[in-house]
């Protein structure tokens, strides 16, 4: 099980710090949620912040764009240091060349769901894939509720992958609580943004989450 810590909910006047704690706390790669203000209600981040990050941690960065027209940005994103670009299905109308773009500059390509979206959109881009990400709450702000079918979406994207090489990647309401029947259902990685960066010891958060999906 991978632990991806969510730095949306990191403190931003510190973030160099915080990538340090998660780090020490044995994360596996940190998730930078990108938002426009058009796909999602919410403005975030952009490159420049990315690369900063990337100058201070060896992990991999996970770059997830909650965006419209993710494919005007993928090779900036990438020359900022993504090691992974994860654009919504929702947003790509021609997902089949935006996956193949991404892999061409460099990075591996994932694939985003929203809550509403049926796992089969995906069946025809497998072969493209490096992961899915279900999201388990409606994308935009951090701090949301789990929602509990995804417990059932996971597990349908786990048979629609059989054996293919692809993570499947859980952001939304993830905590201790629901690690464990995420783990259950299939996920291979667990974003978290409040449950971590939202305790006392961020470091420590990582560790108990980690016990709490393989246990």
């Amino acid at each position: 099980m991978k632990i991806a810590p969510s730095i949306l909910s990191a403190d931003f006047a510190a973030l160099g710090d915080a990538v340090a704690r998660v780090e020490a706390g044995g994360a596996d790669q940190l998730h930078v949620d990108v938002m426009d203000g058009r796909f999602v209600p919410n403005i975030t981040i952009g490159p420049p912040v990315l690369e900063s990050i990337r100058k201070r941690t060896r992990l991999p960065l996970d770059v997830h764009l909650m965006i419209v027209e993710p494919e005007r940005y993928i090779e900036t994103f990438v020359r900022a240091g993504a090691d992974l670009v994860t654009v919504h299905a929702e947003a790509c109308p021609h997902l089949n060349r935006t996956l193949n773009q991404i892999r061409e500059a460099g990075a591996r390509a994932g694939v985003a769901l929203n809550p509403s979206t049926p796992p089969e959109t995906l069946e025809w881009v497998l072969g493209d894939l490096d992961l899915i990400l279900v999201m388990s709450v409606n994308p935009g702000f951090g701090g949301q509720s789990f929602i509990a079918s995804s417990y059932a979406k996971v597990r349908q994207i786990r048979t629609l992958v059989g054996t293919r090489p692809i993570e499947v990647s859980v952001d939304g309401g993830v905590n201790h609580k629901t690690a464990g029947a995420l783990a259950q259902a299939g996920a291979t990685t667990l974003v978290a943004g409040s449950a971590i960066y939202g305790a006392q010891d961020p470091a420590q958060a990582v560790r108990d989450l980690r016990t709490a999906a393989t246990t």
